[in-house]
């Protein structure tokens, strides 16, 4: 093993020359240190030339025992080093939606895009062709459902359809963001349940399996007639956080409504097991939001905010405001996906915040940058898992995002509960505990 080991981290070392253990990515007007294999300078994003990303780190040299998780196993050397060959097993096409992040998680995996052509006729209509084989091969198709929803959702169902009569063996629908997933119950009369519907549509265009990121509720995995892997952003703002100078006495977690209150307490749970506060507010139509009172204390507490995704902003930053009434000191805002619908860039800007903290499910065009703005990647977390159901290996500590032991209160610092957190969060364990598939 440790010479399979040790001959696979040669040629990566040849193929990938300038390795930094500790890269920077740079989102607008701020820096998020991540523990990647990702990087970029501090100037400009990740580039890529000829389909081959410019400045790709190497890994760790060979005498490092503490190797990226996803070498330990024999199965992902033997697949990397035939990567470039006709026999690989593993293909991934990234639709139109999130390109960056796509050639984010192919940079975490070591591996290229798989080439495809997509392109929309004058009449609207969507035109895929896959210009490699994908016979027999695990097929991973990345594409969010964010807006345009209904263009991206048809993308990926045309691709879907593409592979499946190309002969994949496994189709894979990797969706960062669900589309429709707030649509996911009868609220009223006569409405209809838009999250069965797609869920129906993406099985019956050919997919074996989804991959989700913070589904906006879980009974949306059950809508599904194929097994779901669902992970959780959270992971990735837990570790920036645990990064900033904020004392844990200070610290409460505030949900933005009863609905999250759930999210909210695993996120407390991890982060000092800070106390608790909910926003309670009444909705009076869609996208409209009418904050009511506050249950719990943030007189003097820096106030983190925590929800699964923004949209026009409206709960968010109304909630913000009771809490600046209340007597809080700063408040963060945290959440997995960016819809940022109009005027929430207006809203998120105004300075009600000292930070808006968001993941890359949604790709965030320059247009909405604004300073108080930081987008962490998921693309870690996702390439992890797309390794883990290729290899057979079980996702599920990637999965948990809310395990039942809490960390105990320390005074003076954010302290992240490490030793259950590693159970679940891959990016921490990729060079301090190397996981070992059978």
């Amino acid at each position: 093993m440790a010479s399979s080991l040790g001959s696979s981290l040669s040629l990566l070392q040849r193929s990938t020359p300038n390795f930094d253990p500790q890269p920077r990515f740079r989102f607008g007007c701020s820096i998020a240190l991540r523990r990647g294999l990702v990087r970029c300078n501090l100037v400009e994003p990740l580039k890529f030339e000829n389909g081959k990303p410019s400045s790709i780190p190497s890994f760790v040299s060979s005498q490092d025992t503490a190797a990226p998780c996803f070498l330990a196993s024999q199965i992902r050397l033997q697949n990397y080093a035939n990567v470039n060959d006709n026999d690989s097993r593993i293909r991934i096409f990234s639709g139109t939606a999130n390109p960056s992040l796509s050639q984010e998680i192919a940079c975490y995996m070591g591996i290229e895009l798989g080439k495809i052509k997509i392109k929309r006729f004058a009449d609207g209509e969507i035109y895929v062709q896959l210009q490699e084989s994908v016979r027999g091969c695990d097929v991973f198709l990345v594409q969010p459902t964010c807006p345009p929803a209904n263009e991206n959702l048809m993308e990926l169902l045309i691709m879907i359809d593409a592979c499946r009569r190309a002969s994949a063996k496994n189709i894979t629908a990797v969706i960062p963001y669900f589309g429709y997933a707030r649509a996911d119950r009868k609220t009223q009369g006569r409405e209809s349940i838009a999250a069965k519907l797609v869920a129906n549509l993406i099985t019956e265009a050919g997919a074996n399996r989804v991959l989700a990121c913070d589904l906006h509720s879980g009974q949306s995995i059950g809508y599904f007639d194929i097994p779901v892997d669902h992970v959780y952003g959270q992971p990735v703002i837990l570790d920036y956080l645990a990064s900033k100078t904020i004392c844990s006495d200070d610290l409460v977690v505030v949900s933005p409504d009863v609905g999250g209150v759930a999210r909210a307490r695993a996120f407390a749970k991890k982060l000092s097991d800070a106390p608790l506060a909910i926003v309670d507010k009444r909705r009076h139509g869609h996208n409209v939001a009418e904050v009511m009172n506050l249950i719990g204390d943030v007189k003097g507490k820096v106030a983190v905010m925590v929800d699964d995704m923004i949209d026009t902003a409206g709960t968010i930053a109304k909630g913000a405001a009771l809490l600046h009434q209340e007597g809080a000191r700063e408040v963060f805002a945290c959440s997995t996906h960016a819809v940022f619908s109009p005027p929430a860039i207006e809203r998120l800007s105004s300075g009600l915040f000292q930070e808006v903290i968001i993941t890359n499910t949604i790709p965030v065009s320059e247009q909405n940058y604004f300073p108080q703005l930081t987008v962490l990647s998921v693309a870690n977390l996702l390439g992890e898992t797309i390794w883990r159901v290729h290899d057979d290996c079980s996702a599920t500590h990637v999965m948990l995002a809310s395990p039942s032991n809490s960390v105990p209160r320390v005074t003076g610092q954010i302290i992240i509960d490490h030793a259950n957190l590693h159970s679940w969060f891959p990016m921490r364990t990729m060079y301090e505990n190397p996981v070992f598939c059978p």
